[in-house]
């Protein structure tokens, strides 16, 4: 039992740390995707005009 006094709060340590060093992440920028935007300029999405004769 007095194991488990131990544990917990390590475990919520460790979760909060987990949880923090996610935010920074996002904040960071680690997930952007700047391959992709540099891919996706190069891809032609534009519908074909029609003649309006």
């Amino acid at each position: 039992m007095e194991m488990l006094a131990f544990l917990i709060p390590v475990a919520l340590l460790l979760g909060l740390t987990g949880l923090g060093a996610f935010i920074w992440s996002v904040r960071s920028g680690q997930f952007d995707d700047p391959q992709g935007d540099a891919a996706r300029i190069l891809l032609d999405d534009d519908e074909p005009l029609t003649e309006r004769n």
